[in-house]
């Protein structure tokens, strides 16, 4: 926008050339560090970014509350009915397994396991965004350089000189442009989300090993709100 102010036309900005540079380099770039499984995620992860939707700290918690007051009063096997109907399928895991008498340790075991393994997929798709980002910039340098070896070929035509040269500096905006405010700030974006992700995932973790171990839903409540930000909370929402 502040080019086209200054009076550069959309059709120098618009220039296919650079886009092929650009993006051909970022997926060249991509695809050869990254495995295909890597690329398949894309779309969903995409969704993610997209997304505003945080996950529910305070609806999880009150969940697990409600829960463990029927195990104190009625006993672990009495979860059997209100866990067949959780929508969270991690917690629902977790506690089919203390319905079903497995021990404590292999437990956290299996559902650590299970969050180790989905900020692996995490930092790799941060990591490939990161990568792009990173290539995104050198390949605006390169096709400037292009342009310009285009320009000094065309010496003779001095009415096309300077529309080239500034063609060719659009490589170098564009790059920047898709580095620094697109693809890094995406891989920042999908990092936060990952926090948030594993801060839910530990609630319920540490949720569901309380139930177990039969703690009162009061001491599991303070425990749980303890480890979640301040401004997260229920009451400071109220």
């Amino acid at each position: 926008m502040a080019l086209i102010l200054k009076g550069a036309s959309v059709a120098m900005l618009l220039n296919g050339e650079v886009a092929v540079i650009i993006f051909g380099g970022m997926i060249a770039a991509v695809l050869s560090s990254y495995t295909m499984a890597d690329i398949k995620r894309l779309p969903k992860v995409m969704k993610v970014l997209m997304s505003n939707e945080e996950p529910d700290l305070n609806g999880t918690i009150e969940k697990l509350v409600e829960l463990s007051n029927i195990a104190r009063r009625e006993g672990l096997l009495a979860l059997e009915a209100p866990v067949n109907e959780l929508d969270d399928p991690f917690m629902k895991q977790g506690l089919e397994l203390v319905v079903d008498g497995a021990e404590a340790e292999q437990i956290r075991d299996l559902m650590e396991s299970e969050v180790d393994a989905m900020e692996t997929r995490h930092h790799r798709m941060s990591g490939l965004f990161k990568t792009a980002g990173a290539t995104s910039p050198t390949l605006g340098v390169m096709g400037a350089a292009i342009g310009l070896i285009g320009a000094l070929g065309n010496l003779s035509d001095i009415n096309k000189l300077g529309p080239m040269i500034a063609s060719a500096f659009v490589a170098t905006i564009f790059g920047i442009f898709m580095g620094y405010l697109v693809m890094i700030p995406f891989a920042t974006r999908l990092e936060a989300k990952n926090e948030e992700e594993v801060l839910l995932k530990t609630l319920i973790i540490e949720g569901v090993m309380d139930i177990q171990a039969g703690h009162s839903a009061k001491v599991i409540e303070q425990k749980l709100y303890a480890q979640i930000p301040p401004e997260k909370r229920k009451d400071s929402e109220e």
